[in-house]
């Protein structure tokens, strides 16, 4: 299940379009991973990719969270919670436990990750999208 960006994804801010393209690729790379049966042990690679989504998603939600007060976007507490939740939800990710069954937690981390960004930008984020056109 790799996950394509589409134009129809774009919010028509630049820089949080080209963030939200990149945690599609951190996507695919945890994908990727676990669709390489030639690698028996991933478990480095796992924990390189959960590092590099938690500080991405860091930055970028800052990025967003900036933004969202710089324009007064009424929904920014909302948003900041989703955001808060997700963090909270990566840095509970329980480290022994995949390294007892590498495939089966990355799956969930891929269904998690795919899940919560497509829902996130289409839902939470086309918010954001549709107050700049109203208040141009």
């Amino acid at each position: 299940m790799v996950l394509k960006w589409k134009e129809e994804y774009a919010i028509g801010v630049e820089e949080i379009d080209e963030q939200h393209k990149h945690l599609f690729e951190i996507g695919n790379q945890i994908y990727d991973l676990l669709e390489n049966y030639l690698l028996p042990d991933k478990y480095d690679k796992i924990i390189q990719i959960i590092t590099e989504l938690k500080e991405y998603t860091v930055n970028h939600f800052k990025t967003e969270e900036d933004f969202m007060l710089k324009i007064k976007y009424p929904g920014y507490f909302k948003q900041k919670v989703a955001h808060d939740d997700f963090i909270k939800e990566v840095e509970s990710i329980d480290f022994s436990a995949i390294d007892q069954d590498q495939d089966g937690h990355t799956r969930k981390l891929l269904e998690f990750i795919f899940g919560w960004v497509l829902d996130h930008i289409l839902k939470s984020d086309f918010g954001i999208k549709s107050f700049i056109q109203i208040t141009r």
